[in-house]
């Protein structure tokens, strides 16, 4: 069997890029040893880049599917600031609904889907899947943070920061807002996504392996009195979150997306936003036949949500930081609600250099 493109894992980056590379005319396999629908722990919500993303791909979203989101908030209990979305629409969507929303698309253009099927033996020019052999042009390392592909094609370790913990549980709580909110403590975030008209999602980060939502909501007393009597829809799911990146992103005809080539900590949100811009550009990049197209966008593509991750790394790491950044972003809302505007859509265009990344962050730690 053969196929133009191979693409190994089944998670959201993985199949956004199979659907970008079938409709430029591609035959595209996707092989994931697990079955749908793929639930990994996310905070699930969808900034304007991602929703953006999604429509290239063919798939729209609205309110039947998920929450309209309007903006951000941060708070610590003492310091609090809003802003809205400036550009485009966000969306609070759970993550079971969007796997079968890329299954669906994946379909109808024409993916070869391989559920419960495992990957081994890779060569250049072809693989085993379940011990059969299958011969690709492309190969596409959708198989996060350890991906095998990144292993095999011997593209580089992660370069990856301080590893934490994540954990995310449902509650049956009509939204009491329609921002995604950002609770800092000493030792915790906590974030409140909206996903519904009758449910949130509650995330929360922390470098403690053993402290989970019920315990760590001691620390946001207010979230606590919002939560008090909403019963949880779904069991706590956990995982490993952290800041990760690779030098490069191909080799020869490798070429990885997502999680295996680049994580952001889920504080930040944009690690749905990044992955479905890769897939993108992956796309137009195997049609082009040019894995250099796609290195190039992809650097372009990181550099902001790994700026803005480190940041707000930063501020859960400093309680000086984080107590300064907050008076800050509370005694000066234009300047939070620039932060946001650049955080969730750049405007068309717009370029976010080094030497502006360094003078806002200055602005931000000594204002």
């Amino acid at each position: 069997m053969k196929s133009d493109v191979l693409v190994v894992g089944a998670g959201p980056a993985g199949l956004a890029t199979a659907i970008a590379a079938a409709t430029k005319g591609l035959h595209v396999t996707v092989a994931d040893a697990r079955r749908p629908p793929i639930n990994k722990p996310c905070g699930e919500g969808l900034l304007p880049e991602a929703v953006e993303a999604l429509r290239g791909i063919g798939i729209e979203l609205n309110s039947s599917l998920g929450c309209l989101l309007e903006g951000f908030r941060f708070s610590d209990g003492l310091h609090s600031a809003s802003a809205p979305m400036a550009r485009g629409r966000a969306f609070g969507l759970r993550r079971t609904v969007l796997h079968e929303l890329l299954v669906g698309r994946a379909v109808e253009a024409g993916v070869n889907l391989r559920w419960g099927a495992r990957v081994s033996d890779f060569a250049s020019s072809g693989a085993r899947i379940d011990g059969e052999y299958f011969r690709f042009d492309w190969l596409v390392g959708a198989d996060g943070l350890n991906s095998s592909v990144r292993r095999w094609a011997k593209i580089g370790r992660l370069r990856t920061r301080r590893n934490r913990f994540g954990f995310r549980r449902h509650f049956a709580i009509a939204p009491w807002s329609r921002l995604v909110e950002v609770y800092w403590g000493e030792r915790a975030q906590l974030v409140v996504t909206p996903t519904g008209a009758g449910e949130v999602c509650v995330s929360f980060f922390s470098s403690d392996a053993n402290l989970r939502i019920k315990d760590g909501l001691a620390e946001f007393p207010e979230v606590a009195r919002l939560l008090k009597g909403a019963e949880p829809t779904t069991v706590e799911q956990g995982t490993i979150v952290g800041l990760a990146s690779a030098r490069r992103v191909t080799a020869g005809r490798v070429a990885l997306v997502g999680d295996a080539s680049c994580s952001v900590d889920g504080i930040a949100g944009h690690g749905l936003s990044l992955g479905f811009q890769e897939a993108l550009e992956l796309g137009e990049a195997l049609a082009r036949q040019d894995l250099s197209y796609y290195e190039s966008a992809r650097r372009r593509i990181a550099s902001l949500p790994l700026w803005m991750t480190r940041l707000l790394l930063l501020m859960g790491a400093s309680g000086w930081i984080r107590r300064r950044t907050l008076r800050l972003f509370e005694s000066q809302p234009d300047l939070f609600a620039t932060i946001i505007s650049i955080h969730t859509s750049k405007p068309q265009g717009y370029a976010f250099d080094a030497k502006e990344m360094i003078d806002l962050s200055w602005r931000l730690l000594w204002a």
